[in-house]
Formats: structure tokens, sequence, C-alpha cells
């Protein structure tokens, strides 16, 4: 299967992502009941599961939405006709803010937004706790407040390690290059 430019390769109409890196790759795709083995080469790149499309023919869709938020960042308006929107909603909460925000917000304010959402719970690893957060503006009736959010979910400073860099003195350098122009002569 070759990846498109959208991420993803359809295989018995189901659409499946992969990693964005992959695009243009060309993939080996082993098919058993429940999942697919993905390799490139001889090398195991992942296991998916596997989606069926429906009896009456419709295709299926078996989207991670780790695996687009970097292609929908730079273009959000996407997600407001793309195809497997709620399949990109991990939970019921995201897509219940959507909802909302598409109802009080312009659409390009909505879809940014929820972009920056996807990616907050993608980048911080905070998916679930996200949701709950937003519920609770659900629950409350108000739009999620993003600096609030990602304040909430910034990295601990405590927990950030402490680099120091020591830069070597360039003498040193000079005393490698001075031997070096020795070494040829």
């Amino acid at each position: 299967m070759r990846v498109t430019s959208s991420g993803g390769f359809t295989l018995r109409k189901v659409f499946y992502t992969v990693p964005s890196r992959l695009i243009g790759h060309r993939l080996r795709v082993r098919l058993y009941d429940d999942r697919l083995d993905v390799f490139i080469g001889g090398t195991h790149l992942m296991t998916l599961p596997r989606g069926r499309a429906s009896p009456s023919g419709k295709h299926d869709q078996v989207v991670n939405y780790r695996r687009v938020i970097h292609s929908l960042r730079r273009k959000p308006m996407a997600l407001l006709n793309l195809v497997y929107r709620d399949r990109l909603f991990a939970r019921e909460a995201y897509r219940r803010t959507f909802d909302l925000l598409v109802e009080r917000l312009p659409e390009r304010q909505a879809c940014r937004i929820m972009v920056e959402l996807l990616g907050l719970a993608h980048e911080r690893g905070c998916e679930s706790e996200l949701a709950e957060e937003l519920s609770i503006c659900l629950d409350n009736h108000r739009l999620p407040d993003m600096a609030a959010l990602r304040a909430r979910f910034a990295p601990d400073p405590a927990r950030l390690p402490n680099v120091v860099v020591r830069l070597a003195p360039l003498q040193a350098y000079e005393a490698l290059i001075g031997a070096s122009l020795g070494d040829a002569a």
C-alpha cells in the first residue's frame, strides 16, 4: 500500500492513518481478522486494529488523531468537512466541545480552537484529563479557555531537567587545527 498525502492508505474500503513521516512510502500490510501488521521493507512498524466496511458498502475509517494533528495544524479549516472528523475525537467530550464551538463561534475560529485542543492533548499526554476539563466547561455551558488550559497542562517546572552547556575554549580548537596542520606538513 502507498501512503497518500493525507497520511494514510485505503485497504478493502477502510482508510487507515499512519504517521505523517510515512507519506509517499510503500508499505507491506499483513491482513488478519482483528488487526493489520504494517511493515516497511522487512521491518515491522506498527499494528493497527482492523476496520470493516459496512455491509451496505459504505467505507469505514480507522483514525488516530495523533497521526494527523500535525497536518491539521497547517490547515485547521480542513477539520470542518473532514470525512472522518468524528473518528478524530478520542472521547465524547471532544466531539461535544466541537459542536458547541461551531454553534457559538465563526467556523474558522472554532476549527482553530479544536485543533489546538487536540494538539494540547497529544503533546502534553493529557487526553483524559483534558476531556474531564472540557466536560466541566460543557456542563457549565462555557467555551474552553485555551490560556487557562495551556497553563493547567503546562509541564511542571520542578520536573524539568536543568541543563548546563559548557562550551570548550577556542584555544582547544586552535590547538587541534594547529596539530592537524603540522601533521599535513
